[in-house]
């Protein structure tokens, strides 16, 4: 695991400048918390390639940059690639020599070998710079779930890339400027979507492209789509639960090659669970697990993750977490996120890693299980707002309605209120915005009293959804489930989840490798009938049935909670004073982004009891 960054002058012909190195090795130095094991440089012909290493594979001789035999192709990575032995053996039987066991070595062989294709070899999670000194071509790409990020932009006549957008920003050519659309997208998500970021003139690179600045133009492409058709021979169940658990198998002992300590993220869900499981089947010690509990029950589940641990016998590790605990973070956590993102699991996700960080360097962990086999209780609402709709318009708005907006408001996790208020003010939605604004703080249309005039009057006028809806178009998911675990693989995985794991650890030096975004368990599960994902209100069906006998019936079937945190009272009590210090008129005014008089009663109203307004 590592940090990159560096440029290439638009203009190909143009030369390395005195001081660029001193700029190369500024910018890595702003990345150290991804790499703080060693530091790698190259310039030549108008460009630089820098990285910070977090040494994993081959301690000794792994160091980057690495080059091809001609020292024609020298690159760069972030990442694991995971099938790196495979490769490796294919190309010495084409005659590729090698002079280390690190996993980046494979790749500019890789690149001579299949050309810019080179990426649909790989199994891993990676962010790659390359440059070809023959072509004079420079070529970043990303995995196929966005797991590695890579930041870019033109500026100057050079294209600048980065891990973080704080190592663009200590470039002169770069200055920090907000871009007000993208504050527009993140109030509605609650995370910057791909390929904007919340700075103006700096995009993300999607997952799963790839992008080429060739004769000074830079040209984007996508590399892998994951396919819903199904085969004309569908599994049943009990045939379709065996292969996925071989699959998953696979895919967790790939992840387990390290030559540094190794754990596994605990939660005491199924996901986390399962990950656990397979790891300890193929370790002939006890596995290290972790997990973290709340001092406030209802967020509690750290006695799950103990059950899971006794019952594996693992070797199990947790903390606790307090609002002190907390509040101590806020002053941070910019500090090391450069993005707005509005999940409060971003708090125990960083304390977490903190907290294994001190005993392993990798950890796997259950992220991309959710999407993948259909465990978000709003896909299963999807179902419910179909017969809600079906109900005359009068008894919705007349009955229902009325009383359910006349709940208390309660502040313990995914309370009974919460969900429902959320469910009817969604209700008349389409399916797209529906499914955005349960996730999401502020409605799609609800921003003119939000932002200040002066922004809002600047925002773009168009439909914030407009992404989604094209990749709907573009993709071949027929099942309105599979259209939304679409969605959320693309959007909210991406922006959300990942970021979120990847700052949170990378800020402590942490490793995390998710198991269930290997592209083979992906593929598997889009290719099984959405009924084999989400049956009736049952999720995760399939993935239930295929790990049934190697975990605690308690923690198959219990429901889901999520990585939550008691936000809503803290924003009452301990964190109150900071919450009115940030929102203050004063400040607000200051920033000139939003409406005080607005925030004043979204404050107020949390603050009296009258709705639960933490997200917003």
């Amino acid at each position: 695991m590592c940090g990159i960054t560096g440029w290439a002058n638009i203009d190909s012909s143009a030369q390395t400048a005195f001081g660029d190195e001193d700029q190369l090795r500024l910018m890595c130095s702003k990345i150290i918390h991804r790499g703080p094991d060693s530091e790698g440089i190259w310039l030549g012909e108008g460009t630089a390639l820098g990285m910070r290493r977090l040494a994993i594979i081959d301690l000794s001789t792994g160091d980057q940059p690495f080059w091809n035999a001609r020292k024609s192709v020298v690159v760069v990575m972030n990442g694991e690639i995971y099938n790196f032995q495979a490769l490796r053996k294919d190309l010495e039987e084409k005659g590729y020599k090698f002079h280390t066991e690190s996993d980046t070595e494979v790749l500019p062989h890789l690149y001579d070998e299949y050309g810019d294709n080179f990426t649909k070899k790989l199994n891993g999670m990676f962010a790659i710079a390359l440059w070809d000194s023959d072509t004079k071509k420079l070529l970043l790409t990303r995995d196929r779930f966005g797991e590695k990020p890579v930041y870019y932009g033109e500026f100057g006549g050079k294209l600048l890339f980065a891990s973080e957008p704080k190592a663009l920003l200590s470039h002169p050519l770069v200055s920090p400027e907000i871009d007000e659309n993208a504050l527009n997208a993140y109030l509605s998500y609650d995370y910057v979507p791909a390929p904007r970021s919340i700075y103006k003139g700096i995009n993300k690179l999607p997952a799963a492209h790839t992008l080429v600045l060739s004769e000074g133009v830079a040209t984007l492409s996508e590399y892998w789509k994951l396919s819903f058709e199904k085969p004309k021979d569908l599994p049943s169940v009990k045939e379709a639960a065996l292969e996925l658990q071989n699959i998953l198998s696979a895919a967790v002992d790939l992840r387990l090659i390290s030559d540094v300590p190794l754990g596994v993220l605990l939660s005491g869900g199924v996901d986390s669970s399962t990950i656990a499981a397979f790891a300890q089947m193929h370790s002939s010690r006890k596995i290290k697990t972790f997990s973290i509990g709340f001092e406030e029950d209802s967020f509690d589940e750290s006695k799950h993750a103990r059950k899971v641990a006794a019952h594996l016998g693992t070797e199990h590790f947790e903390d606790k977490l307090s609002v002190q605990t907390a509040a101590g973070l806020i002053s941070e956590i910019g500090e090391w996120l450069d993005e707005p993102l509005a999940d409060g699991s971003l708090i125990p996700t960083f304390l977490l890693s903190r907290f294994v960080r001190e005993n392993v360097t990798v950890a796997l962990g259950g992220d991309g299980g959710d999407e993948i086999f259909a465990g978000y209780p709003t896909y299963f609402g999807h179902k419910v707002s179909n017969v809600y709709s079906a109900i005359p318009n009068f008894v919705r708005s007349g009955m229902i309605e009325p009383i359910v907006k006349s709940l208390p408001a309660k502040t313990n996790n995914l309370s009974f209120d919460y969900k429902a208020k959320r469910f009817v003010a969604s209700a008349n939605y389409d399916q797209i915005q529906r499914h955005h604004s349960w996730f999401g703080s502020f409605p799609f249309n609800g921003k003119q009293d939000l932002l200040s005039p002066d922004v809002y009057s600047r925002t773009e006028n168009t439909d914030i959804y407009l992404d989604a809806r094209e990749l709907l178009q573009g993709s071949n998911v027929v099942d309105p489930i599979e259209q939304m675990q679409l969605l959320d693989m693309k959007f909210y995985l991406d922006g959300d989840i990942l970021t979120k794991v990847d700052r949170a650890s990378m800020a402590v030096s942490l490793e995390v490798r998710a198991p269930f975004l290997d592209h083979n368990v992906a593929e598997f599960a889009a290719s099984l009938p959405a009924n084999y994902k989400l049956r009736g209100s049952a999720s995760k069906f399939i993935l239930k049935r295929s790990v049934g006998d190697l975990l605690p019936k308690s923690i198959i079937n219990r429901p889901k909670k999520g990585f939550g945190i008691p936000i809503a009272d803290w924003l009452k009590g301990s964190l109150n004073p900071l919450l009115n210090e940030i929102l203050s008129k004063n400040s607000l005014q200051k920033h000139g982004l939003f409406n005080e008089t607005y925030v004043r009663q979204l404050i107020t109203a949390h603050e009296d009891g009258r709705s639960n307004n933490y997200k917003q």
